[in-house]
C-alpha cells in the first residue's frame, strides 16, 4: 500500500526511485511495484529541505541494510549489502551538490556510529539519526554519538535533536524509524 506523506514529496520519491533504473538493470528489478512502496519521509523534515533528497536516500539505503526498505525489496543479503551501498552514495552526492562539506562529513560520521551500533547489535540508532540529521553540519554528532555508544544513554541525542528541530518533528521522525527497523 502506497503511503503518501502529504507534504509534496512526490517528486522526491519519483526520484529515488528512478534515477538509477536506467543505468542498472538490477535498480529496476529490486524496485517494488508502485503500490507496495511505503512513501514516508523519516528524518529529512529535521533538516533543511533542499537536502531532503539526499537525506531520504541515505536513510533508505541504510534501511536496506538493517531494516525494512521503503522502495526496494531485497531478499538475498549480497544484492542488498550492495544496493545499500549504491544509495548512501547517491545520497552523499546530493547533499556534497550544496556544498556544504561539514553536512557531508556529519552524514558520514552518522553512517560510521550507526554501522558500529549495529556491529554492537545495540539499539538506540534513532536517535542517532533524529540528532545527525537535526545538527546536520554542526560537527555535533562526532562527540554526542561516541559518549552514547560508550554509555548507551539516548538522552543527550534526543535532546540535541529536540532542540535542533522541535519535540514534534523529532517524534514523528523516530516513529517512522521505528516502524521501519527490524
Amino acid at each position: 500500500m502506497t503511503i503518501e506523506s502529504g507534504d509534496g514529496s512526490s517528486e522526491l520519491w519519483q526520484r529515488v526511485a528512478s534515477e538509477d533504473d536506467a543505468e542498472n538493470a538490477l535498480w529496476s528489478n529490486l524496485l517494488l511495484p508502485e503500490p507496495e512502496r511505503e512513501l514516508e519521509l523519516a528524518f529529512s523534515p529535521l533538516a533543511v529541505s533542499p537536502l531532503a533528497l539526499g537525506i531520504e536516500t541515505i536513510y533508505e539505503g541504510y534501511l536496506v541494510h538493517y531494516g525494512r526498505s521503503r522502495l526496494f525489496a531485497t531478499d538475498e543479503p549480497n544484492l542488498a549489502l550492495l544496493l545499500g551501498d549504491r544509495l548512501y552514495a547517491r545520497g552523499l552526492v546530493h547533499v556534497s551538490r550544496f556544498g556544504d562539506v561539514a553536512a557531508v562529513a556529519d552524514l558520514a560520521t552518522l553512517l560510521e556510529l550507526c554501522a558500529r551500533l549495529q556491529a554492537e547489535s545495540k539499539q538506540g540508532d534513532g536517535a542517532l539519526w533524529a540528532a545527525g540529521i537535526a545538527s546536520l553540519g554542526s560537527g555535533e554528532i562526532r562527540a554526542e554519538g561516541e559518549a552514547f555508544l560508550r554509555s548507551g544513554d539516548s538522552e543527550p541525542l534526543l535532546r540535541l535533536a529536540r532542540g535542533s528541530a522541535g519535540i514534534d518533528p523529532v517524534e514523528r521522525a523516530l516513529a517512522v524509524h521505528t516502524g521501519r527497523i527490524s
